[in-house]
Formats: structure tokens, C-alpha cells, sequence
């Protein structure tokens, strides 16, 4: 029985979907306040035992790992918002504390969390970015960046303490989902027609891709370390060009620099105060968006041989391409 923490969420539901159709049996924690997703076959979501559970309420996560094999934990806040600060970090690194200290409490076999390439941490823009960067204190690092680092923290400490686990670090994670939550976001931002592009460089990576790579490192021997996911690096430009492409709308035209950059958050702040709508960007998305990063995916494709990610251009049309159905299904 393997238990998946965050199992409603983007990530987390395509982990369930990847482990069910592999045969496994699944557990998955839901909190009593959400919705199974609407992007998942309700076939494959009735395979899993749902149990309402929390990764801050140690009582209800001691009950959901009863007769747990392995554990993969993704539950998880993201945000660059500042205002939900307090809450991302109590989840992000005192739920993972309580997920690993329980794992090893119950001699769970393996744990595989999900973290991301934002706790590797940047320093400078052109930076090829490995496994084996160390993290470094400094003024480009978001808050969720420094809240994944110190939850990662908690894995290795309790990877000190004889648990048997294994850390992932996805790039952004692009596919068919809530396109008002998460990186989905994305989709739904362009197909608006946000005006604004920067030229920085980020990883992409297809959301199956990452659950299919996660279930293979479960099963995989190898301990202590840690694995990029990341299937290409683009511009922000073309990423959103060839979303704009896929949706037959207007590229964004406005080049946000550095000091036009600091203006658009400012703007999509106040857009957001009027009308209550979150808009994709912040001071701290900003803040990434204009850097130029490059993540390097050579260990894992080494640990994983015959692996292959899908062509970042192949994932964007599949995903739009459902976000258009989904479209044309509400509409009269």
C-alpha cells in the first residue's frame, strides 16, 4: 500500500493516476475542505482509499500511514504571495518534519518527496544548475524557495536517522489541470491575453513526465540522493508564444525589464485588489522571471536508462488542447 500525501493536488492526483494504472494499491490524505479534481477520471479516483487527513495534525497522518509500505510525499503549498507566507511555510516544512519523523516512527520502507528546483537555490544569472549545487543565502531565493530548502532539510535529517529516502527537485511543471491554481496558471493567464513577456530562462517539464519519473524512483534502490526533473530550458518568451500559438491568440508584446518588470507587478497587484482575481504576477514571480537559469536533467537520465521525456512543444499542445475542450463544454 503506498500512501500519497497532497493526493488532490496537481501533482499529487497524476501521481495517484500513474500508480493506479501500474497496479498499485493507494492510500491518498485529503483534508475534509477538498475536492477531488475534476481533471482525473472519477474510474481511477475510486481505486484509492481516501482518508481525511492533515500533514500539521499528527494524530490523523499516525492513522493514515497504519499498513503504509512507502510513502511519497507532495503535499504542498506554493505561492508567491506574500500574505500566504505564514501558512506555506508551517505546511511546507513543518508538514514534512511530521511526514518524515512518522515514517520513521512506523518503519515505512521508502519515502520519496517531492521538492522542488527552487530549494537548489540560484545565484546568478547564465547559471547551469546540477544535483550538486549548494544552497546560498542571498537576495534572488523567493520564500517558497527558502520554505522547500528547509523542508528538504528536514528529509536529510531524517535520512541521517535511517530513513530510506529519495528527493525529487522538479523544474515548472506545465499540463492539463485547474488552470486557476498552480503552474496551470499559465495556460489560463495567456489565453486572456496577459501583455507582458520577459526574456529569462526557467526548466519545463510535462506534469506526467514528473509522476512517471517519481514512481520509477520509488521503486528504484537508490538512497540519499537527490533528482533534477526538468525536460528542457526556454525563454518565458517562447514558452508563452507557443502557448499563444496553441490557443490562436495574440502573442504578449510588452517586454517587461527589469525596471518595466517592477512596474507590471505593481499594476497586477492593484488589477488584483479591484477585482479579487490572482494574477500570475508578483514581485517575487518577477524576481524569476527575469533570471536566466539552466537545469541540468543528466543524473537522472543516467539512474533511468530508456527514459525519455516528452518534447516540451508536444506537452503544450496536448494541454491546451484540453483546456479548449474544457472550454468549449461550458460554453453554449
Amino acid at each position: 500500500m503506498i500512501l500519497v500525501t497532497g493526493g488532490t493536488g496537481f501533482l499529487g492526483s497524476y501521481i495517484i493516476k500513474e500508480l493506479i494504472g501500474k497496479g498499485y494499491s493507494v492510500r491518498a490524505i485529503r483534508r475534509n475542505t477538498s475536492k477531488l479534481p475534476l481533471y482525473i477520471s472519477t474510474e481511477i479516483f475510486e481505486k484509492v482509499e481516501w482518508v481525511e487527513a492533515d500533514v500539521l495534525d499528527v494524530i490523523s497522518l499516525e492513522e493514515a500511514m497504519q499498513d503504509i509500505s512507502m510513502v511519497i510525499h507532495s503535499a504542498a503549498i506554493i505561492s508567491f504571495d506574500s500574505k500566504e507566507k505564514k501558512q506555506m511555510y508551517k505546511v511546507n516544512i513543518e508538514g514534512t518534519a511530521n511526514v518524515v519523523n512518522m515514517a520513521l516512527e512506523k518503519n515505512i520502507s521508502r519515502l520519496v518527496h517531492v521538492s522542488s528546483v527552487a530549494a537548489i537555490g540560484r545565484s546568478k544569472t547564465g547559471e547551469h544548475i546540477s544535483e550538486e549545487k549548494k544552497w546560498q543565502d542571498n537576495k534572488t531565493n523567493t520564500q517558497y524557495a527558502i520554505s522547500k530548502y528547509r523542508s528538504e532539510m528536514e528529509v536529510w535529517r531524517a535520512m541521517g536517522e535511517g530513513l530510506n529516502a529519495v528527493i525529487v527537485n522538479p523544474s515548472t511543471v506545465l499540463g492539463y489541470g485547474d488552470w486557476n491554481t498552480s503552474s496551470c496558471r499559465i495556460f489560463k493567464t495567456i489565453y486572456e491575453g496577459f501583455p507582458w513577456y520577459t526574456t529569462g530562462i526557467n526548466g519545463f517539464v510535462d506534469i506526467a513526465d514528473v509522476a512517471r519519473t517519481i514512481v520509477l524512483l520509488m521503486e528504484n534502490t537508490i538512497s540519499e540522493q537527490r533528482f533534477i526533473i526538468s525536460a528542457c530550458n526556454w525563454s518565458y518568451q517562447q514558452l508563452f508564444n507557443c502557448i499563444a500559438d496553441e490557443f490562436n491568440k495574440k502573442h504578449p508584446h510588452r517586454k517587461a525589464t527589469p525596471f518595466l518588470g517592477n512596474i507590471a507587478w505593481r499594476l497586477e497587484k492593484v488589477k488584483t485588489l479591484l477585482t479579487g482575481k490572482k494574477s500570475l504576477l508578483s514581485k517575487e514571480s518577477a524576481k524569476v522571471a527575469h533570471s536566466n537559469v539552466y537545469f541540468d536533467n543528466d543524473k537522472l537520465l543516467k539512474v533511468l536508462p530508456g527514459f525519455s521525456f516528452t518534447p516540451l512543444q508536444e506537452s503544450i499542445h496536448n494541454a491546451c488542447k484540453k483546456y479548449l475542450e474544457a472550454i468549449n463544454r461550458v460554453q453554449p
